[in-house]
């Protein structure tokens, strides 16, 4: 809880804004903290969350999903297909207890500060806590299973 307390103090909420950047950062889905994510999962939204891993799969993120990438590894293939949480233009989690911290930080205002939110929210991800809420989604969305046997 620390940790996500210091993300927190670190990468401020912003102001809310409907201009064309700050709409821009809602094409790809913003990060949640390991303890933001959890939540999700607890809340029930494990159906709708994606795997993104690292670049040299040590450790994942687990994200809001893009259509048709729910419950699986984050593909780009799938990015044009919109977020499963924007529905006409407005994202179900803005302003909700849901909202990732990444989205609430993300700003025209902030001009470079929104790739060291996601840095440190990345690293907050490598941990023995991280790793372990991963194993809990997979186990508990059938993400094993569904890599297992594809066809089912």
């Amino acid at each position: 809880m620390k940790r996500n307390k210091i993300l927190a103090e670190k990468c401020p909420p912003s102001e809310p804004c409907s201009c064309e950047i700050c709409l821009s950062y809602c094409s790809r889905p913003g990060w949640w903290t390991v303890e933001e994510a959890a939540l999700a999962i607890d809340s029930g939204y494990e159906g709708r969350i994606m795997l993104e891993m690292s670049p040299d799969r040590a450790f994942g993120v687990l994200s809001p999903a893009f259509n048709g990438c729910e419950v699986a590894f984050s593909s780009n293939l799938y990015s044009e297909n919109g977020r499963t949480f924007l529905k006409d233009g407005r994202c179900e989690l803005h302003g909700t207890r849901f909202q990732p911290l990444e989205c609430r930080f993300c700003h025209h205002d902030r001009t470079g500060l929104g790739s060291k939110c996601h840095a440190d929210i990345e690293r907050s991800w490598n941990t023995a806590a991280g790793r372990a809420l991963v194993v809990k989604w997979s186990n508990q969305s059938g993400f094993w299973r569904k890599i297992r046997d594809p066809d089912r």
